[in-house]
């Protein structure tokens, strides 16, 4: 038996409805996005990127964009993980931390640094490391300069999350993760603003 469409539900598109048609005529677009969601969160072998630190990391960036049909789901599915309770409460007070407008960063000297925009420069609370673990505290760090300062991104960066035992494969992944779940969220929120004016 095959998921059903997670976008299609965090969005609660119907079968049959016009926003259903709507997103028919992208097939591949759906198809692509669900097979997306499921190689991230459903793996058949997570490797060394735990299917509890990706739901961890998926709560905090979803969360991070607000209150959402997308960032409850999240939240659940880490709330359903075995012993969780001491990680949804670091998540929680994190995202509470986090929370900024952004985006923020500096362009390379030239025209574009007339945009350039000082911000958060996100570390996580002393009080949330010991449930977190140095792992996910790195993530945290790291998911967050993705989301609100991608133009600092820089190599220390990087080397910051291997100094915290994540690997070059398990990087790529987490940034594949943090950059489908900044999509997840969009098209849910355009598609349930359209399900809205249509209603």
């Amino acid at each position: 038996m095959s998921m059903p469409d997670i976008i299609d539900t965090l969005a609660g598109i119907k079968p049959g409805s016009a926003l259903d048609a709507i997103r028919a005529k992208r097939l591949q677009a759906r198809e692509n996005a669900q097979k997306s969601y499921l190689s991230l969160f459903e793996p058949i072998d997570a490797g060394e990127f735990s299917l509890l630190e990706r739901a961890a990391v998926a709560a905090f960036v979803t969360g991070l964009h607000g209150e959402s049909p997308v960032a409850t789901f999240y939240r659940d599915k880490l709330a359903a993980s075995a012993g969780a309770a001491a990680l949804v409460k670091a998540i929680d007070a994190e995202i509470a931390r986090g929370k900024t407008s952004g985006p923020y960063g500096s362009f390379p000297a030239g025209p574009l640094s007339v945009e350039n925009t000082a911000g958060l420069i996100y570390r996580v609370d002393a009080a949330s490391k010991s449930a977190l673990g140095a792992r996910l505290v790195a993530a945290l760090e790291h998911a967050h300069l993705l989301v609100y300062r991608p133009r600092d991104a820089a190599s220390s960066d990087m080397k910051a999350l291997q100094a915290a035992g994540w690997s070059t494969t398990g990087i790529v992944t987490f940034s594949q993760l943090v950059a489908f779940l900044s999509f997840q969220v969009r098209i849910v929120s355009g598609l349930r603003t359209l399900a809205a004016v249509n209603a």
